[in-house]
């Protein structure tokens, strides 16, 4: 199963012909998604910069040997709490990406950055006079909330509850809607054109040289490190399709709003029966951790927005396949005859 990167004509009145200026900056550019549109926006004629905090650490080298990264890619320092980095980095741009989040349930490490650094990024792109912010928020800020019927279809109308979220301790969720919220209310009180991609579980081939949480996701049951799965259910979606999501919604003139970018949801003991049957070689457990309750179901997410906008999803089993193929070849999960 061959890895392609999907290339696409850009839509009626998108990039030069209907903007004229084809640089973009994205921030966190390092990151898994974050690469992916790099090399996305590369391919397709665009002038990139990319903020990091350190542009001079290794583990961002990929980007840098990324095709026509060497007369089109720019890499520069700045920091989410820093806005002066951050206006240095978005002027003369016509688009922001703003991917950058830390991943994590540390609410010390994850809430300042999301909600402060993603207002500061708003504000940086208004006051540098930026055309349109496309905001990489995550399902997390869609699905959290007790009282939603599980057999509802989950849909860009959707938030998650705070104080759920908070009460439940899942500070990435918190994090995440938190700063969704407060990027809109931003926008709107700049005039800044923001829209936001909402992702679900994020796997396919790694472009960076590290495991990022999503693909540790699935490594781990390869691994034998997991030696039961949860009871529980998500969404999944291809990296390179949440990349091409992001450049759509910039593209396209008449995108508003929220676009959830998911495949499919899989139980997680369907995701462990898919892993054996295509990599039988590895022990990957076959055992719930809870055993006495039935399968949890999981939410139904709407894509329609996307499909509109000519998004073909990867099939979940395929992205499956590339993310281990990925991880063997990138000599992160050993290769077992």
């Amino acid at each position: 199963m061959p890895v392609e990167l999907m290339v696409t004509t850009p839509l009626p009145g998108a990039g030069a012909g209907g903007y004229g200026n084809r640089t973009v900056c994205i921030t966190g550019a390092g990151g898994f998604i974050a690469s992916w549109l790099v090399k996305l926006l590369l391919r397709r004629g665009y002038t990139v910069r990319g903020t990091l905090r350190n542009p001079d650490d290794p583990k961002n080298a990929h980007l840098r040997e990324l095709d026509g990264a060497v007369d089109r890619l720019v890499l520069l320092r700045a920091d989410l709490l820093d806005p002066v980095s951050l206006e240095a980095a978005f002027r003369g741009c016509d688009g922001v990406f703003h991917t950058a989040c830390p991943v994590t349930d540390d609410p010390e490490k994850v809430v300042e950055p999301a909600v402060k650094g993603t207002q500061n990024v708003i504000h940086a792109a208004a006051d540098v006079g930026v055309r349109r912010v496309v905001f990489t928020s995550s399902i997390g800020a869609v699905y959290m909330n007790p009282n939603r019927n599980p057999d509802e279809v989950v849909d860009e109308t959707c938030w998650s509850d705070l104080e759920y979220c908070k009460n439940t301790k899942n500070w990435y969720c918190y994090g995440k809607t938190a700063a969704e919220r407060g990027a809109w209310d931003a926008a709107a009180e700049r005039g800044v054109d923001m829209v936001s991609v909402n992702p679900a579980v994020v796997v396919g081939p790694l472009l960076q040289p590290t495991v990022n949480a999503s693909t540790a996701h699935v490594a781990k049951y390869l691994t034998g490190s997991a030696r039961t799965y949860v009871n529980a259910a998500q969404a999944y979606v291809h990296v390179r399709d949440v990349a091409e999501a992001h450049v759509r919604v910039y593209e396209s003139p008449g995108a508003r709003g929220r676009y959830l970018c998911a495949e499919s949801t899989l139980h997680r003991g369907e995701l462990c029966r898919i892993l054996t049957k295509l990599f039988p070689e590895y022990s990957v457990t076959n055992r719930c951790k809870d055993e006495a309750n039935p399968p949890k179901k999981g939410y139904k997410f709407s894509n329609q927005r996307l499909q509109e906008l000519g998004i073909e999803f990867t099939p979940v089993r395929q992205c499956l396949y590339e993310t281990v193929k990925s991880l063997q070849e990138k000599g992160l999960l050993p290769v077992l005859s």
